[in-house]
């Protein structure tokens, strides 16, 4: 059973790879498409024309903690570890995604309880 489990995923990986190698770009617009919340879609996957610093999906916009955080609430994810912390006194916390997205909302709110603005840049050090 567990030896079909992991042949099915060698199959799976394989395909995927050669979906890849037969046209990379149409495997990563796909894999973007069906994984990625966009607030804005994008069309361009590949932008090639400053090699060697090319620019994968330029012309979209997504939010990050909405990718990360946001897409788990109200789904059993929520309640896993998204964030395992070790102090350097061997203290250990464990962060679950529901908790976390807690922690970066009341952080966003006392950054704009300072004044802080969308478009502002912040460093916090």
């Amino acid at each position: 059973m567990q030896l079909d489990k992991q042949l099915r995923g060698i199959d799976e990986l394989r395909t995927g790879t050669n979906q890849s190698c037969g046209g990379f770009e149409g495997f990563w617009a796909k894999q973007a498409r069906a994984n990625v919340q966009w607030t804005k879609p994008f069309t361009r996957t590949l932008d090639e024309s400053n090699a060697p610093f090319f620019r994968w999906f330029d012309d979209g916009e997504l939010n990050a903690s909405a990718n990360c955080l946001d897409k788990h609430i109200g789904t059993p994810t929520e309640n896993k570890t998204a964030i395992i912390f070790e102090a350097d006194d061997g203290a250990v916390t464990k962060i679950t995604y529901k908790e976390l997205l807690a922690r970066v909302s009341q952080f966003a709110n006392a950054l704009k309880a300072h004044g802080v603005a969308k478009g502002d840049r912040v460093l916090i050090y």
